[in-house]
């Protein structure tokens, strides 16, 4: 059974609107590539998945359940963990009030962040204002995690962070994903990363979906991520 399928999705901002008649599906325990260049639709996906934009028409349905119905805070309650761009830490509360304040029960505890972001560890009692970049997108993806959703939205999650601590990410996400099955859709500008971590892929244009298939398929075939994003391997 799928564990998320999107049909007919129209969204935006107030009257204007971003996303045309999206649909798309993913399965449990597998994880999507979210491509395309800046200002298509992509950051507005998995914001209009978390409940933070104006829907116009079509559905959402996470584990059977419709999300286009819910409010955001019942979507991460539903299963919808959101990283968004902007990191949303609470910036005066220390790292582990952050992950304590938001965490809900299950696999995910504070001490499985810790142990996977070791950083974090030794900045348990830093506040979110304290951390840098790279600690403060670490945080981000703990505090998510801690919700223990069905499904991982991670909106740009390398996005301006040094090439050490890119790693250290993308190692982290590959083991939420590939070694707990943890469902997720990803979000990125350089597609090459994700892609290697990635089961399918998905490329918007102008708040539509142009090409969808598997992310091997598009790592193979570079021709198609030049014509669709302008990128050369």
């Amino acid at each position: 059974m799928e564990l998320l399928r999107i049909e007919n999705l129209s969204a935006g901002y107030g009257e204007a609107v971003v996303l045309q008649g999206v649909s798309l599906a993913l399965d449990p325990g597998k994880t999507m590539a979210l491509l395309g260049r800046n200002g298509t639709g992509k950051t507005t996906l998995i914001n209009t998945l978390a409940g933070a934009t104006r829907q116009h028409g079509g559905s959402i349905t996470l584990a059977g359940k419709a999300l286009h119905k819910l409010p955001s805070h019942e979507r991460a309650a539903a299963g919808i963990g959101w990283v968004p761009q902007e990191r949303n830490i609470f910036k005066s509360l220390t790292v582990h009030e952050n992950l304590t304040a938001v965490a809900r029960p299950g696999k995910w505890t504070s001490d499985g962040v810790y142990t996977m972001f070791p950083r974090l560890a030794e900045r348990k009692g830093n506040l979110g204002t304290q951390l840098s970049g790279g600690e403060q997108q670490m945080l981000a993806v703990g505090r998510a995690l801690v919700l223990n959703p069905k499904l991982l939205l991670l909106d740009e999650p390398l996005e301006g962070l040094a090439p050490i601590i890119v790693e250290e990410l993308l190692r982290a996400i590959r083991r939420i994903t590939r070694e707990e099955g943890l469902s997720a859709i990803i979000v990125e500008q350089h597609p090459q990363a994700i892609l290697a971590i990635s089961d399918s892929a998905v490329v918007l244009d102008r708040g539509t979906v142009v090409h969808a298939g598997t992310a091997q398929q598009l790592r193979d075939q570079p021709h198609l991520l030049e014509q669709h994003l302008g990128v050369a391997r």
